[in-house]
C-alpha cells in the first residue's frame, strides 16, 4: 500500500483591518492649536497686514520710509546696546551671587535667596520707582551726600541716561540668571569638588574646570532669557524718563499711541517680533550644538 502524503493546509491570514482613527488625540490637540492660532498667529498676521496699509491702498512704501529713517536705526541700535550690556551685567552679577549663595555659607543666605525670588514676582516699573526714590536727583542717596558734604545738590544724576536704564534692568533681571544657576549647582556632585581640591587644584581652577562647565547650559538659558526680556522691555525705559533712550518698544508706543501712525508702528512691531524670533532660534540652535557636542564627548572619550 502506498501512503499519499498531503501537504498541510495553512489557514488563510485574517483580513487586515484599518486601524481606527484616534479621534481622541485629535480632540485633545485641537484646543491648544486653536488657542495658538487665535492668540498668537492671528494678531501677528493682523500686525503684518497693517504694516502694508498706505494712503493708496496696499504696498511697501511704509516699510521703506520707516526702515530708512534715522529714528528707526537709532532706536534699533539703542535697543541692541541696552539689551547686550544689561545681559552681560546680569550674567556677571548673577553668576557671582549664585556662587556665593551655593558655595559660601553665611548667616542669612536663605533670606537673601528668598529676596531674590521675590524680585521675580514684582513688576519691572517698581524697580524704576525704587531707583528714583534712592538715586534720583531728589532721592535719599543724593540728600544724604548733600547733607554730609554741605553741597546744594547731590552728585548722582544718571537715571535719565542709558546707564540708569541699564542699572535698573540689571537689578530686575539678574534673578533670572541666579535661579537656574542655583538649580544647576545643587545637581553638581560634591565628590567632584572634593577630588579636585584633594588633587591640589586652586579654587579658581575648580571653578573654571569643574563648576562652570556643569553650569554652562543653565547660564546660557538664563542669559538668553534675559536678552529676550531686555530686548522687549518697555516699563523700565518709560518710567526712568530717559528722553535719549528711545528703544524699539518705546518707538512702537510713540508711533502707535501718541501719533496714531498705526502702519508705521506695525512695521516696527514686525521687526521687533522678527528680531526676537531670530534670537530665540539662534539660541536653540547653539544650545543643541553645544549639548550634542558634550554628549558626543561623553559617549566617545579619548
Amino acid at each position: 500500500m502506498t501512503a499519499v502524503l498531503e501537504a498541510p493546509r495553512l489557514d488563510a491570514p485574517p483580513p487586515t483591518r484599518r486601524a481606527p482613527r484616534n479621534w481622541r488625540s485629535v480632540a485633545w490637540a485641537l484646543p491648544p492649536l486653536l488657542l495658538v492660532l487665535g492668540f498668537a498667529v492671528y494678531p501677528m498676521a493682523r500686525v503684518l497686514a497693517e504694516s502694508t496699509v498706505t494712503d493708496e491702498g496696499r504696498g511697501l512704501s511704509t516699510w521703506g520710509s520707516v526702515l530708512g529713517s534715522s529714528m528707526f536705526r537709532n532706536a534699533l541700535w539703542r535697543t541692541v546696546e541696552v539689551a547686550a550690556i544689561s545681559t552681560l551685567g546680569c550674567l556677571l552679577l548673577g553668576t557671582f551671587l549664585a556662587l556665593v549663595l551655593a558655595f559660601v555659607p553665611f548667616p542669612g543666605s536663605k533670606i537673601v535667596g528668598r529676596l531674590i525670588d521675590t524680585v521675580l514676582s514684582l513688576p519691572s516699573f517698581l524697580i524704576t520707582l525704587a531707583f528714583t526714590f534712592l538715586y534720583g536727583t531728589a532721592g535719599a542717596v543724593n540728600a544724604m551726600i548733600a547733607r554730609i558734604t554741605g553741597a546744594e545738590h547731590g552728585p548722582l544724576n544718571f537715571l535719565a541716561t542709558p546707564w540708569g536704564v541699564i542699572a535698573a534692568e540689571i537689578t530686575f533681571f539678574t534673578p533670572f540668571v541666579v535661579r537656574p544657576l542655583l538649580a544647576a549647582f545643587t545637581q553638581l556632585p560634591r565628590e567632584q569638588l572634593d577630588v579636585a581640591a584633594s588633587l591640589g587644584a586652586s579654587p579658581l581652577r575648580v571653578l573654571r574646570t569643574v563648576v562652570l562647565p556643569e553650569a554652562w547650559p543653565a547660564l546660557m538659558a538664563g542669559g538668553s532669557l534675559v536678552l529676550l526680556l531686555t530686548l522687549n522691555e518697555f516699563g523700565i525705559v518709560l518710567f526712568t524718563g530717559a528722553k535719549d533712550v528711545v528703544t524699539l518698544p518705546v518707538l512702537i508706543y510713540t508711533r502707535g499711541i501718541v501719533t496714531f501712525d498705526l502702519p508705521g508702528a506695525a512695521v516696527i512691531a514686525t521687526v521687533q517680533v522678527a528680531l526676537s524670533l531670530a534670537l530665540y532660534g539662534g539660541y536653540r540652535f547653539l544650545f543643541a550644538r553645544l549639548m550634542g557636542g558634550s554628549r558626543a564627548a561623553v559617549d566617545n572619550p579619548r
